[in-house]
């Protein structure tokens, strides 16, 4: 997945990154965990290139958008709240009184953003929207090194930041949230996790939150393999620790498709791979779709699975028995995405950010790092609707998948195929096709919120 932690060489520049592109064509750099930037040619699809590849970093950014700092401006970034809203269909829970009072996201992020608290306040003010009853920025894995504007490393990690506190907000506007910055970087197999391992355990064990939003991961072949990837398995007791106390974790897929990156941060394998912690069996993987809206957030056509979406088989764990249902698609592997939301570069959200060298601007940003906090606040409408936290969800989407819940919308259209060149040489990983039911690109599908909320609430309850 392209996540703003990692860096494509030793001087921790970011290997991918997501990238504002104004009206003149020329690239902004800003790396986000999750937030891959579009090029023209990876906003065309699913084309890589490693000569030119950016660091992998799950939002993204569309191409040919003005950045501009103006509230007008904010409305030609990207999709607006307004859109998102309706596309999902949420105000009619709003209009009923379910907000996400009461609840409180935690969203975890390397380093976070140093300007997060007024640019949150920012972005509220030009679309109209309340401000959290409470937002709390804590770092109780050390202290965040000093912020330098130049550093790609810090400012990509600053835009997923932002990215995952706005648009959390977004879909549950009644929600508290809890931002857990940690002093190192992740980028692939261990590095950065045992400081994001603390940190959430401390969340935990002081009960600051009923959903945990994670836009960051590492390909599972870049773990040491050795006694069946007991370095990855020791860094678990956060997931476990969270599902012993009922909180919902969630992480993002990745956006390489079918592939995923190399342990340098610069290749992607030739053959499928998927990113943990999205992987493990008590984590919701959440996948991307692209949407089709009108200006007013109706749909013009169904959704359609990314086809930079993360998807396929574990090779570390086996497959859980909530998906023993699906498993002519998964086989003995356990299967990703669970469930997919807005991720496409072609239906990019703005955001707002002052912690630029050149000062505050919108941008259009996209990837499944967008996707996780969107879904994080849908987490945080049914843990309302339920009266209390849901915890490990996955049992009950695929129970509501089978029982064809009004609430899952089905995505058949799209495939996660990748075609890149590297070392001289031109790859083609073939991937997973959207289809009716489970597949290994989007999951069960996406979601109805004014549906899928109560039904949630009613079964995971």
């Amino acid at each position: 997945m392209r996540r703003p932690g990692a860096s494509d060489q030793a001087d921790g520049r970011p290997r991918s990154q997501a990238r504002l592109l104004g009206t003149a064509g020329l690239a902004v750099v800003v790396v986000a965990a999750g937030a891959l930037a579009a090029t023209g040619a990876l906003a065309a699809g699913n084309h890589h290139n490693a000569a030119t590849k950016q660091s992998p970093s799950p939002a993204r950014i569309a191409a040919g958008r003005e950045a501009t700092t103006t509230c007008q401006g904010a409305r030609g970034a990207g999709l607006t709240p307004a859109q998102i809203r309706t596309a999902y269909n949420v105000d009619p829970l709003y209009k009923a009184g379910t907000t996400g009072a009461g609840e409180t996201i935690v969203v975890v992020d390397s380093f976070g953003s140093p300007t997060i608290a007024r640019d949150l306040a920012r972005f509220d003010s030009c679309f109209g929207l309340p401000a959290p009853p409470s937002f709390r920025v804590i770092q109780p894995a050390g202290a965040v090194p000093t912020y330098h504007a130049s550093n790609s490393n810090r400012s990509g990690w600053a835009a997923e930041t932002t990215l995952d506190v706005e648009w959390s907000h977004v879909m549950a506007p009644g929600a508290s949230i809890v931002l857990v910055e940690t002093p190192t970087s992740e980028n692939e197999g261990t590095t950065g996790f045992p400081q994001i391992v603390a940190a959430e355990k401390y969340a935990l064990r002081h009960k600051l939150g009923q959903v945990i939003s994670q836009s960051f991961a590492a390909t599972e072949q870049t773990f040491p393999s050795a006694s069946d990837y007991a370095a990855l398995r020791g860094l678990r007791s956060a997931y476990q620790l969270a599902d012993a106390d009922h909180v919902t974790v969630l992480a993002a897929t990745g956006d390489n498709g079918a592939t995923s990156d190399k342990y340098n941060m610069v290749d992607l394998y030739p053959t499928p791979a998927v990113s943990w912690p999205s992987t493990d069996p008590l984590v919701t993987a959440v996948g991307g779709t692209r949407l089709y809206l009108r200006a007013n957030g109706t749909r013009t056509q169904p959704d359609v699975a990314w086809t930079d979406s993360g998807g396929g088989r574990s090779v570390v764990f086996g497959r859980p028995s909530y998906q023993n249902g699906v498993k002519s698609v998964t086989g003995s592997h356990r299967g990703v995405p669970d469930i997919s939301m807005d991720a496409a570069c072609g239906s990019a959200v703005a955001i707002y950010g002052s912690f630029y060298s050149g000062g505050g601007h919108w941008s259009p940003i996209c990837g499944t790092s967008l996707a996780t906090p969107l879904f994080a606040g849908v987490v945080a409408l049914a843990d309302q609707a339920a009266g209390h936290s849901l915890g490990l969800i996955n049992p009950a989407l695929y129970q509501m998948s089978a029982d064809h819940a009004r609430g899952i919308v089905d995505v058949t259209k799209g495939n996660n195929t990748q075609s890149f060149s590297q070392d001289g040489h031109h790859y083609t990983v073939t991937g997973f096709a959207a289809r009716r039911g489970y597949d290994l690109v989007s999951g069960v599908g996406t979601v109805n919120a004014a549906y899928f909320v109560p039904e949630l609430a009613k079964l995971a309850g």
